[in-house]
């Protein structure tokens, strides 16, 4: 069964404004955001991802990011820092020729 999002229709304006069509208009601009943020289900078969961050800095719980070629979702209270890395050293080395 197809259940694609039911996108609504915007009332065609007057010649003059009319507060009713004002109201009418924003409805409609609302329900549209509405069914733009409702999470659905989806089935495709093909899918590309582009230009993926490589962490989940800003992005909301549910989002796609990958690491080293790696998809990951960002999770609820399981952050995946950008990077961490250190540097040490210990003693000299010398060589001769």
């Amino acid at each position: 069964m197809d259940q694609r999002v039911q996108f609504p229709t915007f009332p065609l304006p007057g010649p003059n404004y009319d507060q009713r069509y004002m109201a009418d208009l924003i409805n409609s601009l609302n329900r549209l955001v509405v069914a733009i943020r409702s999470p659905g289900e989806g089935r495709q078969t093909t899918t590309v991802f582009t230009n993926l961050q490589s962490n989940d800095y800003g992005l909301e719980v549910g989002t796609l990011f990958q690491v080293d070629g790696v998809l990951k979702v960002v999770r609820a209270n399981e952050p995946y820092p950008a990077g961490i890395s250190a540097t040490a050293s210990v003693g000299a080395v010398a060589v001769t020729v």
